[in-house]
């Protein structure tokens, strides 16, 4: 990484470091981007080079999970099924990055449920990823599944991972990494169970 590169990462992450701060001090609705970008110590016009909205600073590894999403499915091996590249992902992910553990996590579980804009971000870039992810799956896969059962398999994924954060939103267990890494990998294998178990075989042409 090059010193300019090592710099815009750092710039980077103190913004989504202050506007943590300022979103769990002030509330969202009360925090200013100018006021995020004065706490970072930049100057108003430089935020924009970062991030477009408010709301982008609460999702600022978005594609983290689709990137490595797809590059199990460009790595997988003979024997991989589509549900275990999507799980080898996800633990790829978990061992990464805190993106689905830390601070930031839970406090963007908490806005999306009470802001309007933080929430519809957060389902736009949710059916985004799908897709995405999905379109992947369907190439890599095409004698297992075919759009409808490829989106179907990473609705399941997705909806696991969303659900099992979600109820862990108001537990003590929220405040232990491990313990929600866990809970993530438990509720995607009960929701890919049947995909693990028999795999996913879409119906010949003109099958009844």
């Amino acid at each position: 990484m090059s010193l300019r590169e090592l710099k815009r990462q750092r710039t980077r992450q103190a913004l989504v470091d202050a506007a943590i701060e300022l979103f769990e001090r002030d509330g969202y609705e009360q925090t200013t981007i100018a006021g995020i970008a004065a706490a970072a110590e930049i100057g108003t016009r430089t935020f924009f080079g970062y991030f477009a909205t408010k709301e982008e600073l609460l999702f600022p590894e978005s594609d983290v999970r689709v990137r490595a999403a797809v590059a199990e499915i460009a790595a997988r091996g003979p024997q991989d099924g589509p549900a275990e590249v999507l799980l080898r992902a996800l633990q790829r992910v978990g061992d990464d990055s805190d993106d689905l553990t830390g601070r930031l996590a839970a406090l963007r579980l908490r806005l999306i449920h009470e802001v309007p804009a933080v929430r519809g971000r957060a389902l736009q870039m949710q059916l985004d990823a799908q897709q995405e992810i999905a379109r992947h799956l369907a190439a890599a896969f095409p004698d297992e599944l075919d759009p409808v059962t490829a989106a179907a398999l990473v609705g399941a994924f997705v909806g696991a991972v969303t659900g099992a954060l979600q109820a862990l939103l108001d537990s003590t267990a929220r405040q232990n990494p491990a313990a929600v890494q866990k809970a993530v990998q438990r509720a995607t294998g009960v929701a890919l169970r049947p995909w693990l178990t028999h795999g996913v075989r879409r119906d010949p042409p003109g099958a009844v």
